[in-house]
């Protein structure tokens, strides 16, 4: 799905089939430079409240915090981290 389909409530009308039901609130993007731009993007012209970049698909757990990140981000984070760790301390017992 384009990114306006996923983000644009008008433009989801156009797709009757679709059960989305309002903005999008994860994208995922093909590769780190397009994640990258689409954060940005998204961060700067929507006025978002960003939380990321995630990284999935690793042996472990990887988070990453933005240079200039506050306070309440390293909070949001470190909450997203301590989460995945407990999942995946389950999935090796």
């Amino acid at each position: 799905m384009q990114a306006d389909t996923a983000l644009v409530p008008d433009i989801q009308e156009d797709y009757p089939f679709m059960t989305l039901g309002g903005p999008a609130n994860v994208l995922i993007c093909p590769n780190l430079p397009a994640a990258n731009i689409s954060y940005k993007l998204l961060q700067r012209l929507g006025d978002a409240e960003m939380t990321g970049p995630i990284l999935e698909g690793m042996a472990k757990p990887v988070h990453v915090l933005q240079r200039g990140d506050a306070a309440r981000d390293v909070v949001h984070m470190a909450a997203i981290c301590a989460v995945e760790a407990q999942r995946h301390s389950r999935q090796r017992l």
